[in-house]
């Protein structure tokens, strides 16, 4: 007797948004059944694979500044690195100059950088700032403006500050990436604010925040699977939109990942450690139904583009 595969048919599917124009252009989400159940539905876009860049780099593990070398101080140049050597299907560039804790770059010298990156590569590019909700604010205007018909993400997003990110994202058509602090409820709600703002719905991606492996990333796990359940077998119109997951940035600030092996001589090669730390966050997260996973190391990126094509098979 021929065994039968139990299946469970969604009632919802994953909201398909196109990031990058032109020849840059991809498209994630669109599936209607849980990460890799191929057998109970269809993934027509693999969760694509981003590197992320910072416009401004202070002190990194040695294992990033040995990858890293002479780009470490030239965002045009990593970026281009990071796709055409790397692998990279999408960068995610920072501008952490702009802090105002920080180097309080203008908006305007964080636009001129985010036009050079977005020139020197061929494919999509997303523009984070640093979680300042004002600044953060006017980089928005300025970027969505200057880069008008780019399709880039922008982001973060929060519900203090998505009506100044949402309106020229809106204006000049690009996409908003909408944080929440690990919250289905919450991630839900900024949501239909953005929407009633005027967004459309296919112009949303979530960020849920992101927690590393042993640092709340059972959190993490936990609510996008619950986001990726109210969306497929709920049809939840408010959460049907692609995940995002910012790897690396928690991956490589944990203790295991950055320590040194006079540190803690028993825990093995720091280099290999940092690098399965982010790997491992990143295969939980893909799991728990992230399609954009952003990471730093080239041998990350290398080894979870490899999982997915092998579970895409």
């Amino acid at each position: 007797m021929a065994f039968s595969l139990p299946t469970e048919t969604a009632k919802g599917r994953i909201r398909e948004v196109e990031i990058g124009a032109g020849e840059k252009a991809r498209k994630v989400g669109g599936e209607n059944c849980m990460p890799f159940y191929l057998w109970e539905g269809e993934m027509p876009n693999k969760p694509l694979v981003a590197a992320e860049v910072s416009d401004e780099v202070g002190e990194l593990p040695p294992a990033l500044e040995k990858v890293l070398g002479d780009v470490k101080n030239d965002p045009v140049a990593w970026a281009k690195k990071a796709v055409e050597e790397w692998g990279a299907e999408a960068i995610f560039l920072t501008l952490t100059s702009t802090d105002p804790k920080g180097s309080d770059k203008s908006a305007e010298e964080a636009a001129e950088t985010v036009m050079k990156v977005e020139e020197a590569i061929n494919v999509p590019l997303i523009v984070y700032g640093t979680e300042d909700l004002d600044k953060d604010a006017e980089i928005a205007r300025v970027v969505a403006t200057k880069a008008e018909g780019k399709n880039l993400v922008i982001g973060p997003a929060k519900e203090e500050n998505h009506k100044k990110i949402g309106a020229p994202a809106i204006g000049y058509k690009h996409v908003v990436s909408a944080m929440t602090p690990i919250d289905v409820n919450l991630a839900k709600q900024l949501n239909i604010l953005l929407t009633n703002l005027g967004m459309e719905p296919d112009k949303l991606i979530i960020d849920p925040t992101t927690g590393a492996l042993g640092y709340g990333l059972e959190y993490t796990y936990s609510v996008m699977e619950r986001l990726k359940i109210a969306a497929l077998m709920q049809d939840d119109s408010m959460t049907q939109m692609p995940l995002l997951a910012n790897i690396g940035f928690q991956a490589w600030k944990t203790k295991e990942a950055k320590s040194s092996i006079e540190d803690y001589p028993e825990w093995g090669d720091p280099e290999k450690r940092g690098i399965i730390w982010e790997t491992l966050t990143a295969v939980a997260l893909m799991l728990a139904g992230a399609n954009i996973l952003v990471l730093r190391h080239p041998e990350s990126i290398r080894l979870v583009k490899q999982l997915i094509s092998d579970l895409s098979a």
